[in-house]
Formats: structure tokens, C-alpha cells, sequence
């Protein structure tokens, strides 16, 4: 069985919520994706998104075809490892993304092959896990606790803040979701790398008394040495390492320093479903939590879905607000039930309903 086909059709993605995260992070109304086909010979076929609401695919998508085209055709597609192997030492002429879809296409493929979930592939763990809201940048503290308390009413696991950067403001807006939420209900927070090394430290113990689940990427994402500072000051998780970009290698001074409590990782960021597979598996052996990051788009989060399914260090799936700016090109899309929890892909490969007929509509362009 070799792979004899390889395309990606751009198809633009309208109508998206203006949405910020954080300072400079923020999506325009219209962007594209980039629909990744690997077919082989056989007649089975893997599918992927490429891009975001913030990075379209049409920006990666070149690459894609100049450079991992060639890597892919005419090779076994049940050789995944051998093919991740070799774009990972062409990361310095394709982006990080371009790998991760190409490598969640490739284990479409062959659970497609299989006649198998992704998740039995890896080896299931779970069947079912909680779902947590993950907020965009709000307004103001009222902003935060309507949507907190919104989610919690509708039997979410935890809702996580992403502030508006500021210390003394970020801690307000922490003290007025707890109050609104109740001692018991997890909240987590996520500065989004903003602060020097003595405003993460306020924050961190007013977090740490206020019970808060974790403390995420307070500090500049590679700033190691005030990392293991602050993780000597305080007892809440301190989670980092989302953002190093790059493979399983990325993580080892982390771990070998005890610099972070927690791991973290996503699809675009660190190149696939195997990077991040083999970094949960490393972050067990070291006791620690590998919480999945979400991954932009919805063929990705589904993909994430798969993951921690095979997983058993991981807490719960992470939902980024609002949905708008992160689900688009499915025919259906997974969602919470009435208890919070999603359930496990059942169909082969991803499991997923892709609405080809909108994506022919709006096709912009078909790399080949």
C-alpha cells in the first residue's frame, strides 16, 4: 500500500467573532482553511484542517506541498513514525503546523485502514471526560463571572480565565469569579506568558488561596530559571511548556530542571498527535499531568479529543470561547452533553463529519 495522492483545498472561513486572548492575539473576520487529502492506492483516504481564524492555511499551505508533499508520496502510510521522523528534521523549512497536520491526516488515515478509532489505536483509556470552558478576553470582572456562572449552570467541569494582563486587575477579576462560582467549583487561570517574575509571584499566591486548579504560562514561555523560582514559592500546579515551539525534545529541560508541574501541548504547536501522544506518555513517567491544549480548528480539537481519550494523566478537554472562532467545516460538531462531558469518537479514524459540499462552495484554491 503506498500513498499516491496529496492535495490541499483552501476554502475560505467567513463570519468569525472578533476574538482576543491576550495583548496582540486577536482574529480577523474572515480567514481560511486548508482541507489536507492523503489517499492511497487502496482507495482509503485521511483527512485534516490546516490553519485557524488567526492563521489561515493559505499562509502555510505552500510549504506544505513544496516540502512534505515529496515526503509522503509513494510511501506506506502504516509507516507513520518513519514519515514523522522525517519532517521533523525539515522544520527548519516548514512550520510546526504544516507537520502536526499532515501527521493528524496520517492517523486518520490509517484508522480508516484499521476500521478503528483513533483513540483504540493508541490504546484506550477513557470514554467519556469533562469539558472546560476556556474564556477569551473579557471586558471587565462582571463579563467573567456572568460567563463563568453561565457555565457552570450548564454542568461544565471548570471554567479557566484568560485575563486582561494586568496584576492587579487579573486578581480582581480571580476574586470575583470565585466568589460568584463557589469555593468547590474549578477555576483555573492562564496569563498568557504576561508577567515578570515578582507580579507572577503576587498573582500566583492570591490565586493559591482563592483554590484555583492551576496556574498557567504566568512567565515569558522560555524563561526556565524564573519558572523554577516560582515554583519553589508556591503550592498551586504551575503549568508551562505550551508554547516552545517544537517536538518531544522541547520538554526535557523542563522536566530534568523541575521547572513545571504540569506539561502541556498541542497539534500545530508541536507538530502532531505523535509528539503529543509521546509527551503525555513521558510526562506519566514522571508523575506529572499532560493537559492537552486547544488546537484551532475542528478537525484538531477532535483530534485532541482522540488523545485524551488514550491518556490517563489528563483532567479534562479544554473548550476555547467562543465557538465561532474555533469550529467551522463540519457538518456536525462535538459538543458537551447536559452533565459536561464528551463522549468517544465510535467511527473510524477521526470520526469525523466533514461537510464537503460547503467546503466545495467556498473553495478559494486546490494545491496540488
Amino acid at each position: 500500500m503506498k500513498i499516491d495522492h496529496v492535495s490541499l483545498t483552501i476554502f475560505t472561513w467567513d463570519n468569525i467573532p472578533r476574538t482576543s486572548y491576550h495583548a496582540g492575539s486577536f482574529t480577523q473576520p474572515v480567514s481560511n482553511l486548508g482541507l489536507l487529502r492523503i489517499r492511497t492506492d487502496a482507495g482509503h483516504e485521511g483527512h485534516a484542517f490546516l490553519g485557524s481564524a488567526s492563521n489561515p492555511g493559505s499562509m502555510d499551505g505552500p510549504q506544505l506541498i513544496r516540502w512534505l508533499k515529496p515526503v509522503l508520496m509513494g510511501a506506506n502510510p502504516l509507516e507513520r513514525e518513519r514519515i514523522h521522523q522525517r519532517m521533523l528534521k525539515l522544520n527548519r523549512n516548514v512550520s510546526w503546523r504544516t507537520i502536526g497536520v499532515v501527521d493528524v491526516a496520517l492517523w486518520d488515515l490509517v484508522g480508516k485502514i484499521a476500521g478503528l478509532p483513533v483513540h483504540a489505536l493508541m490504546g484506550t483509556h477513557r470514554t467519556e471526560i469533562g469539558a472546560y470552558a476556556s474564556s477569551q478576553l473579557l471586558p471587565d470582572a462582571q463579563a467573567y463571572v456572568a460567563q463563568a456562572q453561565q457555565h457552570k449552570q450548564e454542568g461544565w467541569a471548570g471554567y479557566k480565565i484568560h485575563p486582561p494582563t494586568d496584576p492587579d486587575t487579573d486578581i480582581k477579576v480571580c476574586e470575583a469569579v470565585r466568589r460568584a462560582v463557589g469555593d468547590s467549583y474549578p477555576v483555573m487561570l492562564d496569563s498568557t506568558w504576561s508577567y515578570d517574575y515578582p507580579a507572577a509571584l503576587k498573582v500566583g499566591l492570591a490565586i493559591q488561596e482563592m483554590g484555583f486548579k492551576w496556574y498557567e504560562d504566568p512567565l515569558a514561555d522560555e524563561d526556565i530559571t524564573s519558572y523554577l523560582k516560582l515554583r519553589q514559592k508556591l503550592n498551586i500546579p504551575i503549568m508551562a511548556t505550551e508554547y516552545p515551539v517544537g517536538g518531544l525534545d522541547t520538554y526535557a529541560t523542563w522536566v530534568m530542571q523541575q521547572a513545571t508541574d504540569y506539561l502541556r501541548g498541542d497539534i500545530p504547536a508541536k507538530g502532531g498527535l505523535t509528539t503529543m501522544l509521546k509527551t503525555a506518555h513521558l510526562a506519566e513517567a514522571f508523575h506529572m499531568n499532560y493537559e492537552v491544549h486547544h488546537s484551532g480548528n475542528s478537525l484538531n480539537n477532535l483530534a485532541n479529543l482522540h488523545v485524551c481519550m488514550a491518556i490517563p494523566n489528563t483532567t479534562w478537554f479544554e473548550v476555547l470561547l467562543p465557538d465561532g472562532a474555533h469550529r467551522y467545516g463540519l457538518e456536525e460538531e462535538f459538543r458537551p452533553d447536559a452533565n459536561g462531558m464528551l463522549q468517544a469518537p465510535t467511527g473510524p479514524g477521526l470520526g469525523a463529519k466533514i461537510d464537503f459540499a460547503m467546503i466545495q462552495a467556498k473553495t478559494e484554491a486546490v494545491m496540488k
